[in-house]
């Protein structure tokens, strides 16, 4: 039974493997498209992060400044 497992997982590895990594028309695969985008999609995370950082350190001040 567990072989049987490996081997499905193992096949439906490989499956997505070949899909990600097909070119399609324009010459390009997903794997291409994802790699491309990543920097991007790292600073807007930082942008994210930083504001939400922000915005929790501005809620403690406020609640430490009405505590006093």
């Amino acid at each position: 039974m567990k072989l049987a497992i490996l081997i499905i997982a193992g096949t439906a590895l490989a499956a997505g493997v070949a899909y990600v990594t097909r070119k399609r028309e324009d010459g390009t695969s997903i794997l291409d498209e994802l790699t491309n985008k990543a920097p991007q999609w790292m600073e807007k995370g930082k942008q994210y992060a930083t504001q939400t950082i922000d915005q929790v350190t501005d809620q403690i001040r406020h609640r430490n400044e009405r505590k006093s």
